[in-house]
């Protein structure tokens, strides 16, 4: 059975695993693993495990809007 989608910021867990956040953002795992990867973008990794704080992801989506708007 799928899980039901998160409905909002706070239902999201505290950190985020690629895949989550990949649905979250409506992206696919491919475009999220590289993301993570990316200089710049708030992930950790714990062993092999790449995982993402909610907290930071917010901010980054913050960012990267205010970039847009700066051009």
């Amino acid at each position: 059975m799928k899980p039901e989608p998160y409905r909002s910021f706070d239902e999201l867990p505290l950190v985020l695993s690629v895949p989550e956040m990949a649905a979250v953002l409506g992206i696919s795992r491919t475009v999220a693993y590289d993301l993570v990867r990316s200089k710049g973008f708030p992930s950790i990794r714990i062993g092999t495990r790449l995982i993402v704080p909610k907290e930071n992801l917010m901010e980054w989506i913050q960012e990267q809007l205010q970039k847009k708007e700066a051009l």
